[in-house]
């Protein structure tokens, strides 16, 4: 019997191919279809989510606390600093503590930078330096202590003031001396406030001279490194502004700092010698100030019954990226971890996007004294008057 031999035309194979392709390609466009609608779908959920707002919540876990009277709070490392006249707390969000301070303050104050805290008097003595451990080291100053700044490091900057004489101390973070310097308020002017950057690296010191009627502010950089060591008594930069005062200085970041005034707040960058990089003109009085490492916000008065007050937040450029009018009758403002802004009454709560839509607002039958950001797109942890509550908006 003969042998059969077979053969595929070239065609064939061509049309299998394309086949195989036209395949191919329906399942990738039904997978791409597939992922844009799930895309498009989230973002519409989000979206509602962001631009709804809410009035009412559930209670998913709650716990007790003690607090003692007149305590505040301040967020520190994802957890929450309770202090007040006789010591300091530091919490995690169930209410179980972490570590204990006791000192007797009359006036106590608190700065956090990254992983340290430095919990001062004002017009006193005593400063304690705290991580997320607990103590590291302790402070006394010979003279009042006017500000206390503290860096990444634990490093801390105290000003002083006595008598007319100015004093700024650098110490590590066990409470060791490093290095000091004295402000002739005669020749310089009074100081009005210090910052210094996350490293520790650099300082601004805001100093207000009022001589023969007039009226300057000057803001003098000093840069520890090695680049300030070229530089006499280390200052690399030095700004000034008639007629105007700035009460406050801080370093949003590392490298940008902020001076706000009472007719403009200005924007400083630079990781060696800082420049101007933004003015924000402020036309009308601030009644308070906010910020965090991406914006700065400010409250004025709206004129308006309803909403008597005005916000508005701008971007470390100077642009303005949120306005709008409120009407709670707050004690504190700020950002939370998320970039929402929280506005707290005694027992009346706003939170607000950066869209300016109000998120969520609601009053309570007792004292809410602390909001912090959960991680969820609805997810609050409230520390409500001897409870910490952690919620979800409803």
């Amino acid at each position: 019997m003969a042998d059969k031999t077979y053969q595929i035309a070239e065609s064939d194979v061509t049309q299998m191919h394309e086949k195989i392709h036209r395949h191919r390609r329906r399942i990738v466009g039904g997978v791409m279809l597939a992922a844009a609608i799930l895309f498009a779908g989230l973002a519409g959920w989000y979206l509602y989510l962001q631009g709804r707002t809410y009035t009412k919540y559930d209670v998913r876990a709650s716990a007790a606390r003690e607090d003692t009277e007149g305590a505040q709070f301040v967020t520190f490392c994802g957890n929450v600093i309770r202090y007040g006249k006789d010591g300091a707390v530091y919490m995690d969000k169930s209410s179980r503590v972490i570590w204990n301070q006791t000192y007797e303050m009359q006036n106590p104050v608190i700065d956090t930078c990254e992983g340290y805290a430095a919990i001062s008097e004002m017009q006193g003595d005593r400063i304690y330096i705290m991580d997320t451990s607990g103590p590291c080291g302790e402070i006394k100053t010979t003279m009042p202590i006017q500000r206390v700044k503290v860096a990444n490091q634990g490093m801390v900057a105290i000003l002083m003031e006595q008598d007319g004489a100015g004093r700024i101390q650098l110490y590590g973070k066990e409470g060791d001396f490093l290095a000091e310097g004295e402000l002739h308020t005669g020749n310089s002017g009074y100081p009005l406030d210090i910052a210094i950057s996350n490293d520790g690296k650099k300082m601004a010191v805001s100093l207000l001279d009022v001589k023969g009627g007039s009226v300057k502010n000057s803001i003098t950089f000093f840069n520890f490194d090695s680049v300030g060591q070229n530089e006499i008594d280390n200052i690399v930069g030095q700004y000034s502004y008639a007629d105007m005062v700035f009460p406050k200085v801080e370093f949003l970041t590392n490298n940008v700092m902020a001076a706000f005034g009472n007719a403009a707040a200005v924007i400083f960058e630079g990781a060696q010698k800082p420049k101007v990089k933004a003015e924000i003109a402020l036309d009308t009085e601030v009644r308070s100030i906010f910020y965090n490492e991406a914006y700065v916000g400010f409250v004025f008065d709206a004129g308006n019954g309803k909403n008597p007050y005005r916000m508005q937040v701008c971007d470390l450029r100077g642009k303005a990226v949120m306005k709008t009018d409120f009407g709670v009758d707050y004690r504190e403002i700020e950002f939370l971890e998320n970039d929402e802004v929280c506005v707290l009454g005694e027992k009346e709560c706003a939170i607000y996007t950066l869209r300016g839509v109000e998120k969520f607002h609601a009053e309570f039958s007792r004292d809410i004294r602390k909001v912090l950001f959960a991680g969820g797109v609805r997810d609050y942890i409230f520390l409500m008057e001897k409870e910490t509550q952690e919620v979800r908006l409803k």
